[in-house]
């Protein structure tokens, strides 16, 4: 008994001493990148010069502009520094849909420093924590306010349109130029592959939407081939590419919100096929915009099933967006996806720096990959991983998976009290990038989801290796849903 507990101390003692040594270098190696990053702003900004001639805005800054007007637009400047639209005629873009991520992202440093600081006061000051608490308060609600210089050129560009002023629709000299990464076919609508009957014989439509640096070769590749052939007569499947990823559009001003996401989806597929009821199955990011449209057409939704949903409930005094950033990507070395995630939130320009190596030589690439494989082995989830640009990446996730930090409890919420189809939620055990409390939050939410935890599977294996066993599984929700 003795040597039970004498080894259950070590093994406590070497975790502790492990999550000690990641702590500190994960200090020193963020805030490496921190300089890093504030450095490679200054060459992107020559470089954009050098190239494009023209200076393109970044989010370093959260100055925002005094005013811009344009066609009826204004976007004037509060008191405190803080800016409001106060007309938009257009609505693609709500200042609400912005997540403050993409401009409010402190460094290591700074984030010690205040934690120090904040310590400090509290063990001296302790009778005046409420009014620490305040002030702490006010500032997070004028930050929440401001509009970055950034987001202000970008509407202003969209706004301008009506004048003629240029858009930045043509790819950037750090994005991938070829036919596959910026298609000609139609720039207003998405990619869609659509299989089913031809004849309008399809009885229910299913909506299949993937996850973040993904495409629709995710769904496509694997369980649209392992459906049986009573359900490929029965249904029209619809797999998109979404806006910025893929074989879709990735328009250089767009913000890719979550609201221009959803109406490309309805402009894609809803409107065109004439779908007036269906099912959805999506993955990681692409749950969120399940349940947007699930909100928005409670009555068409006839079953809902969510892979791997990022959805984490903000305490109390947290800032829904600062949290889930926090959350996504924690800033540490280990394990090595919580790194590359932490890369690609934190970090614009290394971000783009990233983009620039991979997806704009993405062909080169696929090449090594395919010799070193001596071609055996299929790239469709390369495909998705390159084929995107670092504006459409980093936009999507702030303003997506961060931004609707504050939405998706009422989309929640929703879906539980007016919503009356199925909900079922997979979740691979193995998942290192979100965990599975995410999908058990969302059974606390709505009572009557499902949860299936899938042993030996994690983000990516929740379906692929096991695409048979799944499309018969979802084979099954539909065909309890229409009972």
């Amino acid at each position: 008994m003795m040597e039970i507990r004498n080894a259950a101390a070590a093994m406590m003692a070497v975790a502790m001493a492990g999550r000690l040594l990641n702590d500190v270098v994960s200090f020193f190696v963020f805030t490496a990148l921190d300089l890093l990053d504030v450095v490679l702003c200054y060459v992107y900004k020559l470089a954009d010069y050098t190239v494009e001639w023209e200076w393109r805005p970044c989010y370093c800054s959260s100055s925002p502009k005094d005013m811009i007007t344009g066609s009826g637009k204004i976007l004037v400047l509060e008191s405190g520094g803080a800016s409001k639209v106060v007309s938009l005629s257009s609505t693609r873009l709500h200042l609400e849909d912005i997540s403050d991520t993409l401009y409010h992202r402190p460094s290591r440093l700074a984030e010690l420093s205040r934690s120090t600081v904040n310590e400090l006061r509290r063990l001296k000051r302790a009778h005046a924590a409420a009014a620490v608490a305040r002030r702490a308060a006010s500032a997070s609600a004028a930050a929440t306010l401001t509009i970055n210089a950034t987001i202000i050129q970008m509407l202003q560009g969209k706004m301008g349109a009506a004048r003629h002023m240029p858009s930045h629709t043509a790819p950037r000299w750090s994005d991938c130029a070829c036919a596959s990464c910026n298609p000609s076919a139609s720039p207003t609508t998405l990619f869609v592959r659509a299989d089913g009957p031809k004849d309008g014989g399809a009885a229910e439509d299913v909506l299949f939407i993937h996850g973040f640096i993904s495409s629709s070769a995710f769904w496509t590749e694997t369980v649209f081939p392992n459906f049986s052939d009573e359900a490929k007569a029965q249904y029209r499947l619809f797999a998109v590419d979404l806006l910025g990823f893929g074989r879709s559009p990735k328009p250089g001003d767009s913000l890719y919100t979550l609201r221009e996401h959803v109406e490309m989806i309805e402009r894609s597929v809803l409107e065109p096929y004439k779908v007036r009821s269906f099912h959805i199955v999506a993955h990681s990011l692409g749950s969120i915009l399940a349940l947007a449209l699930a909100v928005k057409y409670p009555g068409a939704v006839k079953s809902l099933t969510l892979l791997a949903p990022p959805y984490f409930p903000v305490p109390k005094g947290e800032k829904g967006t600062q949290y889930v950033l926090r959350r996504v990507a924690p800033r540490r070395v280990w394990p090595m996806i919580a790194f590359g995630a932490s890369i690609g939130c934190w970090y614009e320009h290394l971000g783009r720096t990233v983009a620039l190596v991979l997806c704009k030589n993405h062909r080169l690439w696929e090449l090594a990959f395919r010799l070193l494989t001596f071609n055996r082995i299929r790239t469709y989830l390369m495909d998705g991983f390159f084929c995107h640009t670092h504006n459409a990446s980093w936009h999507t996730l702030h303003n997506i998976i961060c931004g609707s930090a504050g939405k998706i409890d009422r989309y929640l919420d929703v879906v539980r009290d007016q919503l009356r189809c199925d909900v079922t939620v997979y979740h691979g055990r193995g998942d290192k990038l979100l965990p599975i409390q995410c999908s058990y939050a969302v059974r606390s939410k709505i009572p009557r989801a499902r949860v299936k935890v899938v042993d030996g599977t994690d983000h990516l294996t929740i379906v692929v290796g096991r695409q048979k066993a799944f499309a018969r599984e979802l084979e099954e929700i539909w065909k309890s849903a229409s009972r």
